[in-house]
Parts: structure tokens; sequence; C-alpha cells
């Protein structure tokens, strides 16, 4: 074989062979764009496949954590009154029962304006995005403009 007629990978494992006459090159280019032409809708279906995948993953792990959190919060907010009353019962021994009632759920109530705010600042939007999609597009992105020139 001469250099110009070599075979070559062109890093898609696809060989490409160097001719010096216009026709072949064209020949070259019109048939990986006839292949690009195949294998775009195909790419595009996976990447959409990909993209309900990961959602319904996500979607089924929010369920799992919103539902442990809820019992947990249920079973939390139970033991959390029942050490409301005894604090209120304590504190009535030195005051009287209405102001110990008065200073222990204003005490709770700005503990749990505080919680809620803080808690309000971690819901982000971004952790909602699918990640692995959008890299898998990035790249597909590349790899098709790579080909095309």
């Amino acid at each position: 074989m001469n250099a110009q007629t070599a075979p070559r990978n062109d890093g898609f494992g696809f060989d490409a062979t160097t001719d010096s006459t216009a026709t072949a090159q064209d020949a070259s280019v019109g048939s990986l764009l006839k292949e690009l032409a195949h294998e775009v809708p195909s790419l595009l279906s996976k990447e959409i496949a990909l993209a309900k995948s990961e959602a319904r993953e996500s979607l089924h792990a929010t369920k799992e954590g919103v539902a442990a959190v809820s019992m947990g919060g249920a079973v939390a907010v139970s033991g959390f009154i029942v050490l409301l009353l005894a604090a209120v019962y304590a504190l009535s021994n030195v005051l009287a029962p209405w102001l110990a009632a008065l200073i222990v759920g204003g005490a709770t109530l700005a503990g749990g304006l505080a919680m809620v705010e803080a808690g309000k600042k971690k819901f982000d939007a971004g952790s909602l995005k699918p990640d692995r999609t959008m890299d898998s597009l990035h790249k597909d992105k590349t790899a098709l403009q790579g080909r095309t020139q």
C-alpha cells in the first residue's frame, strides 16, 4: 500500500482511507453524511430514553425519601410535644402556668421558624437537573462536530 491509500482509524471505530482524488473524498463525505443521518435519530431516541430513565430513578428516590422523612417527622413531633409539655410543667413550678406555656410556646415557635428558613435555602432547582444526560449530550455533540469537520 502506498501512503495515500493506507487505512487509518478515525477514533470512532471506522477505518478511513486517504485518497488524493476529489471523487473518493466526495464519496466518503457523502457516505459519512448518509451514515450520520441514519445514526442521529437513533442517538436522539436513546438520549431521550436515558433522560426518562434518569428522571424516573430520581423521582423514585425522592418518593422514598419523602416517605421516610414524613414517618420520622410524625414520630419526632409526637415526642417533641411530650417534651414541651414536660417543659411547661417544670416551668409552672416557678411561674404561673399560663406564663410557662407562653414562654415554651414562643421559644418553640421561634426555633421552628428558624428551621423552616434554613430548610428553604436547601431547595435548589439544580439538584433536579439530569447531569448524566447533559454530559452524554455534550459528548455526543462534540463527537458529531468532530466527525462532520
